[in-house]
């Protein structure tokens, strides 16, 4: 199989907090952006998105963003989509008050001095435990399986992996734990799979969804891709990473799909983001496993999410599949004695061969959520904020 190599790809740019050197202040007035809540809660935890069409500026690498108010820089991150060294977006997270609006000013790069920000939001293949692709960001990781550990599972070799489902990771500390817990499962005696203090890895995958895989559903059946073919990081950063993923074409009771996504988590989110590509269907459904069938099922239909809330091992997991309330069509479980294949769904619907949904986890054990109805506050919550974003405009 012919990999897209990473590192020629990886594109990202880490703008700090540093010190706004007033004397190399120009005279020319710059634009600024108009960021409004419209809604009657705060916000935060949120990215904005410029591009070089909306701020009329070719070079995104040469600005950065100022709050007018403290002349402080804030935390940005430059994204270069499609790998062409020229970057798309300039992305930034605002906090703002409820029915509120912040000001801020874009200023050359050259008045602001960078410094070293944590890469919170990191994702990378990884060769060295066969194929997997993970991600993280301060609060969740992931991670999907590539073609090497399917042949091996077609293969009859011990270790390898067939699935499209999407893996869990439970860590419970802010710093990011990819490169140390594969260290320490490659490399030492001991293992991921044990909580020595940041968590472990003890979600069962399989072949079913696990958090968020996709599926097409004909007449009363499920089918899904194998694993991932290729893959390209586009970001990582303080505030985002994405990757892309792209899967071989199969075959739903006759019906060939053609199958890639970008995902991507931003900084203080539970959820990625799955933006999916998709030939041959009019819907999909997205998956939570079920695991033991011994958790709670609850969808909301008006705020467009489904939620499973089970124990999981000594503590509690809550999975989430969110989607804007005009792709949700409905949910639907599918309950099966056969291993993994017990997952619930949510029917979502395909517009010019597109379709976005989120999918992620809280775990009782980190601290972030202690009970079943503080999942389900946060996930309305999240709800309000992608059906209402915040309202960006340019002033000159």
């Amino acid at each position: 199989m012919k990999y897209i190599n990473m590192y020629s790809f990886r594109s990202f740019r880490l703008i700090g907090f540093g010190i706004l050197l007033a004397s190399c202040a120009p005279k020319e007035k710059f634009p600024q952006i108009v960021v409004t809540n419209t809604l009657n809660i705060d916000r935060a935890f949120e990215t904005v998105e410029l591009t070089k069409d909306f701020l009329n500026i070719e070079n995104l690498s040469e600005v950065r963003i100022m709050d007018p108010v403290t002349k402080e820089p804030v935390i940005s991150q430059t994204v270069d989509l499609d790998g062409d060294s020229i970057y798309d977006k300039l992305i930034f997270q605002p906090k703002i008050k409820a029915n509120s609006k912040n000001t801020y000013t874009i200023v050359p790069a050259s008045q602001i001095g960078a410094s070293d920000i944590e890469t919170y939001c990191y994702s990378r293949f990884v060769p060295e435990r066969t194929d997997d692709y993970a991600w993280e960001n301060d609060r969740v990781a992931f991670r999907v399986f590539g073609p090497k550990a399917q042949k091996m599972v077609e293969d009859s070799i011990k270790g390898g992996t067939l699935t499209s489902g999407v893996d869990a990771w439970l860590k419970k500390v802010n710093y990011p734990i990819i490169n140390k817990w594969y260290k320490k499962e490659l490399e030492t005696d001991g293992s991921y799979h044990e909580d020595t203090g940041e968590g472990l890895d003890n979600f069962h995958v399989g072949i079913s969804r696990g958090v968020g895989g996709l599926a097409v559903k004909v007449d009363s059946a499920f089918y899904f891709s194998k694993n991932f073919i290729n893959y390209r990081t586009i970001t990582t950063g303080p505030l985002r990473t994405s990757f892309y993923l792209e899967y071989e074409n199969w075959n739903a009771a006759g019906q060939i799909i053609k199958e890639s996504k970008i995902i991507s988590l931003d900084y203080g989110s539970n959820l990625s983001k799955f933006e999916i590509s998709i030939d041959g269907v009019e819907e999909i459904a997205a998956g939570l496993t079920l695991h033991e069938n011994d958790g709670e099922v609850t969808a909301n239909q008006k705020n467009g999410w489904l939620s499973y809330w089970k124990p999981h091992g000594d503590s509690e997991l809550g999975m989430a599949i969110l989607a804007p309330v005009d792709h949700f069509i409905g949910v639907e479980n599918y309950v099966t004695e056969k291993k993994d294949l017990s997952n619930s769904y949510v029917l979502l619907k395909v517009e010019n061969n597109k379709v976005v949904y989120y999918a992620g986890f809280g775990w009782k054990e980190s601290g972030q959520f202690n009970s079943k109805e503080e999942w389900q506050s946060y996930l309305n919550h999240y709800s309000m904020k992608i059906n209402s974003p915040l309202e960006v405009a340019l002033i000159n």
